[in-house]
């Protein structure tokens, strides 16, 4: 019996030493994965899609920077993810819906000739720009509306309208690019990385008169100079404000374009 128990204990011992380990997890690294594209909702997007890796990681938009503490491998997988989708173009980038409303307003620093009636909307912004400009008289010019996507460029041709110049209309040409929408503290913005406005308006340079001799009242012709000016500018913009983007300068003298936007985001 004695024997018998020397032997169950033998094998027993045998078998321990024959048992695989237990394999060691495998190592972890801390990684720094750039983003140079996406930012805002764009942003947002990209970091939630990493969740299906299941590695712990840290993102930070100002930074433009996303942290991971995982294996090399899944490291790597992460790491080809965020590269697919960070660049121009990609599907990350297009996001929400955006209306812009732009209003261009004609101001003139010469006095009124009558009473203007602008929309009620316009009426702060219109005693704003007399209190912090030499400009008085302030005209409802045009408004177009625009509809915007989140990543994409939007370009728009106008014809403005107004009798300076029946046969060379003054003509107008918008490239915008809302590059992101992004929420502050309770507001939400967007960030334009490009706002340009051009415009091509006929300016009377001088008259001409046509008909018979000069005391027969002969017909008086002006003469027009297509003058180009623009502006352009970007940074982030508030939702459901009005904003003045600048103003676009000579036209003729002592007159001036301003162009105000107001954005709604669409959920």
């Amino acid at each position: 019996m004695r024997r018998l128990l020397i032997l169950f204990v033998a094998a027993g011992m045998a078998f321990a030493q024959d048992a695989p380990k237990p394999s060691a997890p495998p190592q972890r690294e801390a990684e720094i994965i750039p983003v140079k594209t996406l930012s805002g909702d764009s942003f947002d997007r990209l970091v939630k899609l990493l969740d299906v890796f299941g590695a712990p990681y840290k993102a930070d938009e100002q930074l433009r920077t996303i942290l991971v503490y995982a294996p090399k491998d899944v490291v790597a997988q992460m790491r080809r993810v965020v590269e697919q989708l960070d660049r121009p173009g990609s599907e990350a980038t297009f996001g929400r819906n955006i209306e812009m409303t732009l209003t261009l307003l004609r101001c003139s620093t010469k006095a009124p000739a009558a009473t203007s009636v602008l929309p009620a909307d316009m009426e702060p912004v219109a005693k704003q720009l007399r209190a912090a400009t030499q400009y008085k008289d302030i005209q409802l010019w045009d408004v177009v509306p625009l509809r915007l996507q989140e990543g994409r460029d939007t370009q728009e041709s106008l014809r403005l309208p107004g009798g300076i110049a029946q046969l060379s209309p003054a003509t107008g040409q918008i490239r915008i690019h809302p590059e992101a929408v992004y929420r502050k503290d309770q507001a939400r913005f967007v960030r334009f990385s490009r706002v340009d406005l051009g415009f091509r308006i006929p300016v009377p340079t001088g008259a001409f008169h046509t008909g018979g001799p000069a005391d027969t009242a002969p017909l008086v012709q002006t003469q027009y100079t297509m003058v180009d000016v623009g502006l352009q500018t970007s940074g982030d913009f508030q939702e459901g404000q009005k904003t003045v983007l600048g103003k676009v300068s000579g036209v003729e003298e002592g007159d001036a374009i301003f162009a105000v936007i107001a954005l709604k985001v669409l959920d």
